[in-house]
């Protein structure tokens, strides 16, 4: 038994993933005695490297593409570029047509528009007009609040219509996303290409179809300042990273540690309480970076609960759909037929593949809502070592597809095996539609690797949600679920607080700040409320 369950501590971490290991190194570099827990022997929750298919492939089971990672406040504050190297591929987004077209997304504003224009010049305008405005935005609304705790409604709004730039941003944010891409793009391709990006792990599921967008989603679109990023070596390398920070600052970290309970004695957070009944004490805080039902039902209990917070926790709502991953070791990276139309699309990070019209991408999102089993093949991908040469063996390569699917689909009879094996298989024939190069001689390894799968793994990724929270406007920015909870010194630290799932670490760093204020202890970092970032809007002249 590890003796780290024998000491007691300033503050325990419950969760070992992004967001449990920034709060720990933040805490500890504070000066504080931080113990951080975990189920599984591995840590990093969803940033997760394995070979899965070959010695010497590695592949990115879960996260893969990390939004404007090495640009954040965390990863500069915690000297994480010592450790960890981030790639940020000149071609972000690419998309291959059945008639041979291709259009790519890339840094470059000239380039993007004039592939934009191979296909509507007035779409390249409304993009080239749509940019200005949107780098602004992001720069000065949309990268201060994703890194600081928000704002009420009623106060960000009126900090927001003080100025030109504010009113630009409520004006797209209070419009379904969907609507808008509709309405400002003529060609079906771009529409295309522009939900793709505008969605969270290329599936316009997410985000797209809420009433409205808090987050601002399509402006971040727009934006080609900011994007996403590789870790180099695998996803893994960044926990690894922030673990090593973590360990350095003086911090304890104890897998393998299986909870009864979160210890609450005389209505406070004193510690946890471990399945063979020993007591782990925590003298000033407990934080829970799982999701919010087993934080609150399984470990806290109902009966610790208000009622307004425990109708709260009943009405939390998780995506509806789940990944089906298909990941290949490959004798040569995809080359794509439609790359004589534009070469730089065999090397976009992310590339949108099956879909050819809005009328398949709507067939996609029926038939998840309604159980059934996708009809047309669509799915994203990505040219994993051909950007980054160390994922695979010298000359090698590695790519995957992640496709949408409900939870338990309706297959019938058919086993879950024989349903794996013939969709993955579908998968692998419609990539091989836009790559022909995508043969069977080319394959050297498959690995399968759905919901079903990954729940065992990661149990807080509740009916196969791998963001542990729908990205709805009822439950993002002003209604998140909240860092701070009704048990004093116990504090949410999840993915379903602001800013939600994915790789951000936005969460862990927002609750470090409010730990470190709520317990009086310095914080050794500089921050920026959204009240001062939204105050320093530029006024209408």
């Amino acid at each position: 038994m590890s003796k780290a369950l024998e000491r007691s501590y300033d503050g325990i971490i419950i969760g070992a993933g992004q967001h449990g290991l920034v709060l720990g190194s933040y805490m500890a570099r504070a000066g504080l005695k931080v113990l951080l827990v975990d189920r599984r022997l591995d840590y990093g929750g969803g940033l997760t490297t394995k070979e899965a298919t070959l010695p010497g492939f590695y592949h990115n089971l879960h996260s893969i593409n990390h939004f404007h990672i090495s640009e954040t406040p965390w990863f500069r504050d915690l000297g994480l570029e010592d450790k960890v190297t981030y790639i940020t591929p000149r071609y972000e987004f690419g998309q291959a047509h059945k008639d041979g077209t291709a259009l790519v997304f890339g840094r470059d504003l000239e380039e993007t528009i004039a592939n934009v224009a191979r296909f509507s010049k007035r779409d390249a305008q409304t993009f080239r007009e749509w940019n200005h405005r949107s780098e602004e935005m992001t720069r000065r609304i949309l990268l201060p609040e994703r890194y600081a705790e928000p704002l009420s409604q009623a106060e960000r709004e009126a900090l927001l219509e003080k100025s030109p730039v504010g009113r630009d941003f409520l004006a797209v944010a209070r419009r379904q996303p969907l609507d808008v891409v509709q309405e400002l793009f003529e060609d079906e391709h771009v529409r295309l290409l522009f939900l793709f990006k505008v969605s969270l792990f290329g599936t316009w599921l997410t985000d797209t179809m809420s009433k409205t967008s808090p987050m601002g989603s399509v402006i971040r679109a727009f934006d080609l300042e900011s994007g996403y990023q590789l870790c180099q070596g695998g996803s893994f390398n960044l926990a690894r990273g922030l673990m090593e920070t973590f360990i350095a600052a003086g911090g304890t970290f104890a897998p393998q540690v299986n909870l009864d309970r979160i210890l609450v004695e005389g209505g406070r957070a004193t510690g946890i309480v471990l399945a063979d009944g020993r007591t782990v004490r925590a003298g000033r805080f407990v934080a829970s970076t799982i999701d919010v039902h087993q934080t609150f039902e399984r470990l806290l209990g109902r009966e610790q609960l208000p009622a307004a917070f425990a109708r709260k926790l009943d009405n939390f709502q998780y995506t509806g759909w789940t990944l089906f991953g298909v990941h290949l070791a490959l004798e040569e990276s995809p080359r794509f037929a439609a790359s004589s139309f534009d070469p730089n699309l065999n090397r976009a990070l992310k590339w949108s593949v099956g879909a050819e019209s809005m009328d398949d991408l709507n067939s996609a999102f029926e038939d998840v809502k309604a159980n059934r089993v996708p009809r047309i093949v669509q799915f994203g991908s990505g040219p994993l070592s051909l950007l980054d040469p160390t994922q695979a063996p010298p000359g090698r390569h590695t790519t995957y597809a992640w496709h949408v699917m409900p939870m338990n689909p309706d297959i019938g009879t058919q086993s879950w095996e024989d349903f794996t094996e013939e969709f993955s298989e579908r998968i692998i024939d419609r990539f091989a539609e836009y790559a022909p190069n995508l043969t069977k001689r080319n394959i050297l390894g498959k690995h399968v690797y759905t919901a079903r799968e990954y729940v065992q793994e990661l149990p807080n990724m509740r009916g196969g949600d791998i963001f542990m929270g729908a990205f709805s406007a009822e439950q993002v920015m002003y209604n998140h679920f909240g860092y701070r909870t009704p048990v004093p010194n116990l504090y949410m630290a999840g993915s379903a607080c602001h800013p939600g799932g994915a790789i951000s670490g936005g969460a862990g760093y927002i609750t470090a700040g409010l730990i470190a204020d709520d317990l009086g202890v310095p914080r050794w970092w500089s921050h920026r409320t959204a009240r001062e970032a939204l105050s320093t809007l530029p006024a209408a002249a």
